[in-house]
């Protein structure tokens, strides 16, 4: 059963500066949403029941987006589109948690501050610089995840060319979509596919042994690529190769397209 997922809102953003500065980018705009407000929608429908946020002391005011302001709600009255959103927001922050990373020391160390919180064998993972939208990557992680009882992760095809931007995951032979390894953005001559990963997981809770007990990578972080990689040893790890359209808003670049695209839906 997957009830709670993680969700990595503590990052620097650093590629967006100097607009991160004052607003984080989690809770820029695509069409009439937030990113924020898009992937809680992504968890809630698929069936999630608690979801923690990691933030740090200079990304409080991601929890404004949940509490009530009773003088702007009263202005807003008579707006019932607005309105039911505002309360919908305010019914998610029953359903949150919040957690701190106050220093930049890696996804690895993000998720495993996570680690009293989780109660089930496996969560979900969900990194808003990826957004999917058109079909729920979450519930297709699901489905993959109740068929073979295994961490999952979701991965696209991606041009050689891009192949040194991601990290990439090399297959087990004749095991389908089996993972055998992961390469962080690796060049293309040892690249073992063009299979990229993409912020959508389901991983078992065996990743916290790995993360506690592993290293700092180059920059001084704990990479989760490295723990997941140990972890296949001990468990199958599967590919999803997702159905719905993938929206990069990790750079400047990729959110002003992502922005065009989805507001000419």
């Amino acid at each position: 059963m997957i009830s709670q997922a993680i969700i990595p809102l503590a990052g620097l953003g650093t590629r967006m500066l100097p607009l991160t500065k004052v607003v984080p980018k989690e809770l820029w705009p695509l069409g009439n949403k937030s990113i924020l407000e898009i992937i809680l929608d992504e968890c809630f429908d698929s069936k999630i029941k608690n979801i923690i946020l990691i933030i740090s002391n200079e990304k409080k005011t991601i929890k404004n987006l949940f509490v009530e302001n009773k003088a702007l709600t009263n202005k807003i009255k008579n707006n019932k589109d607005i309105l039911y959103r505002l309360k919908k927001l305010k019914n998610f922050r029953k359903k949150i948690t919040f957690v701190y990373q106050n220093k930049p020391k890696g996804l690895g160390d993000a998720v495993l501050r996570c680690k009293k919180h989780i109660k089930n064998n496996h969560f979900l993972l969900l990194l808003p610089d990826d957004i999917i939208i058109n079909k729920n990557c979450s519930k297709e992680l699901i489905k993959i995840y109740k068929k073979n009882k295994g961490s999952v992760i979701a991965i696209r095809t991606v041009k050689k060319n891009e192949v040194k931007r991601y990290g990439i995951v090399g297959f087990k032979k004749n095991k389908g979509l089996q993972i055998s390894n992961m390469i962080e953005k690796p060049s293309i001559k040892k690249s073992p596919s063009r299979s990229a990963i993409i912020g959508r997981y389901i991983l078992s809770k065996k990743i916290f042994k790995y993360l506690s007990s592993q290293g700092k990578g180059s920059l001084g972080e704990i990479q989760i690529t490295d723990a997941i990689n140990s972890m296949i040893q001990e468990e199958k790890i599967f590919g999803c190769k997702f159905s719905g359209k993938y929206l990069d808003c990790g750079t400047i670049d990729g959110f002003i397209k992502s922005f065009k695209y989805y507001n000419s839906l």
